[in-house]
């Protein structure tokens, strides 16, 4: 069935329009970045006040998890190398990455629901709140990027032109979790179970990521199946930066798939933003 002129118009000019108004989000983001960085280190010190380590459990928490999954799989199991590489560093690029994901995810999507009384503020953008979250988890997350740098040089493996993709993907996971929390923080204000959900579905992706198991495990013609999970190309894209040192670009379709997912995810998250946030006073 051929399509009507007039109908392929229409979807270009509605799409055209989707991708304008995620184009005035993100400008209106930028626009508001000294705004957001200042809430930002507000919200960290708001985090852990009162507690005596203070922020230091940010770091502790993750850290102890690296810890106990080492010691049970190198001590315990006595795990061999995974490609004639420590098992422990092979581990923390895929360790690192996920705690940062799962941070972000959880705390954005809850960032609208924990923060209703600002709702009800005209002068508030609400809109600020999902990427403040955010941003606070990657402020905690850049400790373990260099972390995993120290790590790499204690065990003789000295920093290459490579590692410099660990920005690229750090860039491409803030795109994603910023998309997908659009979605997540703003359902959830109607929709209370969607923040169980969200913390059902990182348990679930947490396995179903090749995080502390290689994908050379599952036989080839079923690969593709981990493969369509996104976070497969920000885990397989950190042990190519700092192990197998090969360019993001040689991912091929991979990385393909995740930029289509992302973009779509961020269109979809500032359309029902859009559309939801006048209702969200009368909800919350």
């Amino acid at each position: 069935m051929r399509m009507l002129p007039g109908m392929t118009h229409l979807r270009g000019f509605v799409c055209m329009r989707y991708i304008r108004m995620l184009y005035d989000f993100i400008r209106d983001l930028i626009l508001s970045r000294q705004v957001i960085w200042d809430l930002t280190k507000k919200d960290l010190k708001q985090r852990y006040l009162g507690s005596y380590l203070g922020i230091l459990w940010a770091f502790i928490q993750p850290a102890i998890t690296v810890l106990i999954f080492w010691f049970v799989f190198q001590v315990g199991f006595k795990s061999m190398p995974v490609d004639n590489f420590p098992f422990v560093l092979w581990l923390v690029c895929g360790m690192f990455p996920w705690f940062f994901f799962s941070d972000a995810w959880m705390s954005a999507t809850n960032s609208i629901v924990a923060n209703s009384f600002l709702v009800k503020k005209v002068v508030f953008r609400v809109s600020l709140l999902p990427i403040i979250q955010i941003m606070s988890a990657l402020l905690v997350n850049l400790f373990f990027v260099a972390l995993l740098f120290l790590m790499f040089a204690l065990y003789g493996y000295m920093p290459s032109v490579y590692n410099i993709q660990v920005l690229y993907y750090l860039f491409a996971l803030v795109c994603f979790v910023f998309g997908l929390s659009l979605v997540t923080s703003t359902l959830v204000v109607f929709l209370k179970d969607v923040g169980q959900l969200v913390s059902m579905l990182l348990q679930f992706g947490f396995w179903a990521t090749p995080v502390f198991w290689s994908l050379k495990l599952i036989p080839e013609e079923l690969q593709w199946i981990f493969k369509v999970n996104p976070l497969y190309y920000i885990v397989a894209g950190y042990r190519e930066s700092f192990i197998y040192h090969h360019w993001f670009w040689e991912l091929g379709y991979a990385g393909h798939w995740f930029w289509l997912c992302t973009v779509a995810l961020m269109v979809l998250g500032v359309v029902l933003f859009r559309k939801l946030r006048p209702h969200f006073a009368d909800v919350l």
